[in-house]
Order: structure tokens, then sequence, then C-alpha cells
């Protein structure tokens, strides 16, 4: 917990802040409508005696008793999948639409893929990528058993992807839920900070440019690339999108969030970062009983 000591500047209430990551994580689901609706999986769990908690913000995630997730018909048919909440918020604000063509660059194992596929209905073509074996198989095996038909999966590093992956034709929409240091996800994993350490932020922050900067530049002009990681670093954050904006023809854009949040910061260790990396938004364990996440929307602008 010694590392989240370098935040208590940035970090608004950081006892409650402090307090927050040493509690427990809800477990909570995403009602996957490719097969099923908000209405069917609430009865049936209602019909298997199982209480749930719907989340205020998104009435397709629910919160199920820790020793249910995974254990129960309804999940193992495909009408539930396991997700920890905040994770449902970029392929929220990506915002895909049927029929479009979506890259999903980071894209194993397989949660926010197979959300997008919900959102578009299973329509149009949505590329799923990763560089480790081990999780594609997993994205395929929770692709399979949601019923999602639309998705291609690639093996490659994202920094290598196409530009020009559909003969000339740019993707509509790419979300980059890049690899980090997983500071966020302490509530889940204890022991996420063991081995975090200054070079590993730096050397992943140097990937993460690499697969942004990609994404921007496979996406078409007026397009929107969506930016998240799980950790508060803003190494890994608004320098991320401070380096982008200078290299690729993209914007930052505000966008609605249902969640209390904080907006990104703008100065960092004696660094100054474009004032619109500001639209960004911060979520902290305290805001609203999650994990931490950081997510920015970004305008493809040539």
């Amino acid at each position: 917990m010694e590392t989240l000591e370098r935040y208590a500047d940035i970090v608004e209430d950081f006892g409650a802040f402090r307090a927050a990551c040493e509690r427990p994580l809800p477990s909570v689901v995403r009602v996957n409508t490719i097969k099923t609706t908000v209405e069917r999986a609430r009865a049936a769990l209602d019909e298997a005696g199982i209480a749930f908690e719907p989340r205020e913000w998104h009435d397709g995630l629910l919160a199920l008793p820790d020793d249910q997730p995974g254990t129960n018909w309804p999940y193992v048919h495909g009408w539930l999948h396991g997700q920890e909440e905040v994770s449902a918020v970029p392929a929220r604000v990506l915002d895909p639409h049927p029929d479009e063509r979506v890259w999903d660059a980071c894209a194993a194992p397989g949660s926010k893929t197979t959300q997008i596929a919900a959102l578009t209905g299973d329509s149009g073509t949505l590329v799923a990528t990763d560089n480790n074996l081990g999780r594609l198989s997993a994205l395929r095996s929770n692709a399979e058993r949601l019923g999602v038909t639309s998705v291609a999966v690639t093996h490659e590093d994202a920094r290598n992807h196409s530009l020009k992956p559909f003969d000339g034709a740019a993707y509509d929409r790419a979300l980059v839920d890049a690899p980090c240091s997983c500071e966020g996800t302490i509530r889940k994993n204890p022991d996420a900070l063991e081995d975090w350490s200054l070079d590993h932020v730096q050397g992943i922050a140097g990937v993460q440019k690499g697969v942004l900067r990609r994404a921007v530049q496979t996406t078409r002009t007026g397009g929107t690339v969506v930016y998240s990681t799980c950790t508060f670093a803003p190494e890994e954050n608004e320098a991320v999108l401070d380096y982008v904006l200078e290299a690729e023809p993209c914007d930052v854009v505000d966008f609605e969030l249902p969640l209390e949040h904080a907006p990104g910061v703008t100065e960092w260790e004696g660094e100054q970062f474009d004032d619109r990396v500001r639209a960004a938004n911060r979520i902290y364990p305290h805001h609203n009983d999650t994990g931490g996440f950081f997510c920015a929307k970004l305008e493809v602008t040539g």
C-alpha cells in the first residue's frame, strides 16, 4: 500500500481512498444481451433464488453474492458474464453502432470485446487483438460461451497492426484498454502492488504510447478512440495522452459518465501536460465502491 502514497496530492479525500483500497471488491456480472434481455436475466436469478442488486448507472450490471457469480445456470448458458463494474465504462464510452468496423487493440480475455459485440447487436466487424496466446484462448472461450459471431481474433503486437485493415478503409472506432501496472485492481488482487516499480511503470508507458498511436492511425477521420487503464499512475494515463496529442491528429473530447469521478491531472512531479487531458476521467475506489480506472475519449481529426 505504500506505493499508493505517491498519489496523496492528487486524490481528494485520500483517507477514504486508502480505506476503499483495503476492502474486498463486490462481485458484479454483466447481462449478455446477445443471448437474453436484462428482464429475462433478472427473472432467471429470481427463480434460482439468487439475490442481486442492479447498479444504478447501468441496468445490465448486477451485483451478486460473492459465491454466486459463476455458479448459476444463467451464467453457464452465457446469459451473464463476470465483469468488474468500472470495467464496463470504456465500451459504453466507445459507443459502437451496428455494422461498424471496430478494433479492440488489447482484447484478451474478452470482457470488453464481448460487451462491444453486444452493443452492436453482434453486427459489423469486430477485430480483437492480443499478443498473449494464453489470454487469447480465454477470449475465444468467452466469445463462444456468450454467442459472439462478429469477432475476428488476431495474435500480434498491436503496435504493428495493419494501417489499412479493410483494403484501405479504416476503423470507425478503436478501444485501447492498455496493459498497465494494475494499481486499480488492488481490491480484487491484494498482491497487485507487490512487484510494483517505477521502472515497470515507465516501461509499460512506452508500450501504451505505441498502441494508442496505432489506434489513432488506423481509425478514420471523425472516428472515436477510447483509451483506458486500471492504474492511477499519470505516467500511464495523462502522460500517454499528452504524447499522442502531440504526435497524432486527434483531440480529447468530453463525455458523460454517470459515475462519480475526477478530471485528468495536468501536472505531475514537475511535468506539465496538455490542458485537454482534463477531459479524461479518473475513477477512484472510494467514489463508487469499484476498482480504480482511467478513461479518455479521443476524436481523430485528420
